[in-house]
């Protein structure tokens, strides 16, 4: 159990690295000197810098001892935190921001091979759901405390607290996490040739929307919120998101070895539902705080299902495309979320949302024979 912690912890440090700057953007942007549109430009060089570096880093460092590797980009975090903590500098801060991209990119190719590694066949997927339960986490607890913590101190402050917390991360990961030798030459598969396998290009294309979808609207929710006049209960509602996420990610951890499938049509179920009822309904207060549990049920558990189903398809090699396909469609979530604004205002997202997931749906629903199988091929 302790290997798995030490794992979703640094899948939690991985994306609290990232979205970190969102929540004290007005004061970060003053002590570099920047506009908050510049400022915000930190989590799209780390969602960039991860979704690029992905393939080539993991095809350059395929025989690298397991834990060398890991240990190396957890240092990576604590070093940018600690930059970024210290500096005046922004392009000194954007550079080290980039750099921890790229770390969190061996992160996530990493973190699914350790946790199937760590468990029997039929608990694999339960221990992929521990391990990325860092992931909604961060976003749920890890961010509004983080920005608490910037407000009563200083965001500075926090960004060093996460440093810290990374150092410590180090010693547990060398304590508790077993050593895994990495690929010799000659057994290395190119992975973009993963692409051939059955399933792997549905999910791939699955992720793709999904994550676009979640962005686009995660990103703007505040602005989304003001165009119904709640702006003032954005920090509730986004609380209520991310109760109903944690509960998702338990029942997720739970099902996810014996109900993939079910699993993944009720997630893009639930988020195409709640889209549906933020374009009708936005106005009344009580069906946007609904709508925002039914989007938390459907996003909480989605990373585990998505990776379990992309390595049952492709093993190593499609999470080396799954890592590229999510954070570059993380960051274009907020372009495209950015265009929609200044073409058509807020309240074009949920239904942008909606047209996104019906064909997610449909992949979902038809790829029952290799990408979401009714019974997983590792399960017994």
């Amino acid at each position: 159990m302790s290997p798995l912690l030490a794992l979703g912890t640094a899948a939690f440090m991985g994306i609290l690295t990232e979205a970190l700057p969102a929540g004290v953007l007005p004061e970060m942007a003053h002590d570099l000197s920047v506009s908050e549109a510049a400022a915000g430009q930190s989590l799209t060089v780390y969602a960039l810098a991860t979704g690029l570096s992905a393939i080539p880093v993991s095809m350059a460092t395929a025989g690298w001892r397991r834990k060398q590797l890991l240990l190396l980009s957890v240092s990576v975090f604590a070093v940018a935190n600690v930059v970024t903590a210290i500096s005046s500098s922004y392009l000194l801060t954007m550079a080290f921001r980039l750099l921890a991209g790229i770390a969190a990119a061996v992160v996530w190719a990493e973190l699914v091979g350790y946790a199937r590694r760590l468990a029997p066949p039929h608990l694999q997927g339960r221990a992929i759901a521990l391990t990325m339960a860092g992931v909604p986490l961060a976003l749920s607890l890890g961010i509004p405390v983080g920005t608490f913590l910037g407000n009563v101190f200083d965001w500075r402050v926090t960004f060093g607290l996460v440093a810290l917390i990374s150092v410590l991360l180090l010693g547990w990961i060398t304590a508790s996490v077993p050593d895994a030798p990495g690929q010799r030459a000659g057994n290395r598969e190119p992975i973009l040739q993963a692409l051939r396998l059955p399933g792997v290009v549905a999910i791939l294309f699955v992720v793709a929307a999904y994550v676009l979808a979640h962005n686009i609207l995660y990103t703007y929710i505040s602005t989304f919120l003001d165009a119904y006049h709640m702006g003032s209960s954005r920090d509730i509602v986004l609380l209520v998101f991310g109760i109903a996420s944690v509960v998702s990610i338990f029942i997720t951890g739970a099902l996810v070895d014996r109900k993939l499938r079910t699993l993944t049509i009720g997630s893009t179920a639930l988020f195409l539902v709640a889209s549906i009822c933020l374009g009708l309904l936005a106005s009344s207060p009580v069906v946007v705080y609904a709508a925002m549990v039914l989007w938390g049920l459907g996003w909480g558990g989605v990373t585990t299902l998505l990776q379990t189903a992309v390595t049952d398809a492709g093993g190593d090699r499609g999470q080396a495309l799954l890592v590229t396909a999510w954070n570059s469609f993380m960051a274009g979530g907020g372009a495209a979320g950015g265009i929609l604004l200044d073409a058509l205002g807020p309240k074009s997202f949920p239904w942008t949302v909606g047209a996104l997931l019906v064909p997610v749906l449909l992949v979902v629903v038809i790829g029952r024979r290799h990408a979401f199988p009714a019974k997983r091929p590792s399960a017994v």
